[in-house]
């Protein structure tokens, strides 16, 4: 009978080499998954825009220095994400000489992925007294007194990235708007 020739049993280095190869492979596998995931689905901020500021009503008494007015804000919130935009914290405030005087509540929503939401709010302001002495009070041009206020537009929220992720997004806009004391019809507005 012929002997045959026997294989010596594998190295440990072979095994070896084995493991090296797949761990190799499941670590670019992990990091080609986080790449996709940061360039397409990383969470971004929205994005306000702010189209129109009107005072349908205005009304200011020169004896003791007052405004009284009905001020609306269009504007647009565009979500960038490929997910749903669900806001629940947000508010409008305006502000004269650093003073709030007037605020309302953004009622919770969503804004569909890739989408563009459009929104309006208006609220009354009640009397507030105007300083003089204030940097808020100018005169610009030869237009006449005119009111200096700021609006802020302030939308926290979250998206949920691949339904298991969920993250916390935000987005804050200002405006400066300048007023005529004379009829409240506005001079100007920038964001």
């Amino acid at each position: 009978m012929i002997a045959k020739p026997q294989r010596p049993p594998p190295s440990g280095g072979t095994n070896l080499a084995s493991c090296l190869v797949a761990t190799i492979f499941l670590i670019f596998i992990l990091i080609a998954i986080f790449l996709v995931y940061f360039i397409l689905f990383r969470p971004q901020d929205p994005k306000i825009a702010v189209s129109a500021v009107q005072l349908p009503s205005f009304s200011f008494s020169a004896s003791n220095a007052t405004a009284n007015f009905t001020f609306s804000q269009y504007a647009s919130v565009t979500n960038p994400n490929r997910a749903t935009f669900s806001h629940y914290d947000s508010s409008l405030q305006l502000l004269y000489s650093g003073n709030q005087v007037g605020f309302m509540f953004i009622p919770a929503g969503t804004i569909e992925a890739q989408t563009t939401k459009y929104m309006a709010a208006t609220f009354h302001v009640q009397s507030f007294p105007l300083s003089p002495s204030s940097q808020a009070l100018g005169v610009i041009g030869r237009v006449g007194p005119a009111l200096e206020m700021e609006s802020r537009i302030s939308m926290a929220g979250r998206v949920r990235v691949l339904h298991l992720f969920s993250h916390h997004v935000e987005a804050k806009t200002r405006c400066r708007i300048a007023v005529l004391v004379t009829d409240g019809s506005i001079i100007g507005f920038h964001c």
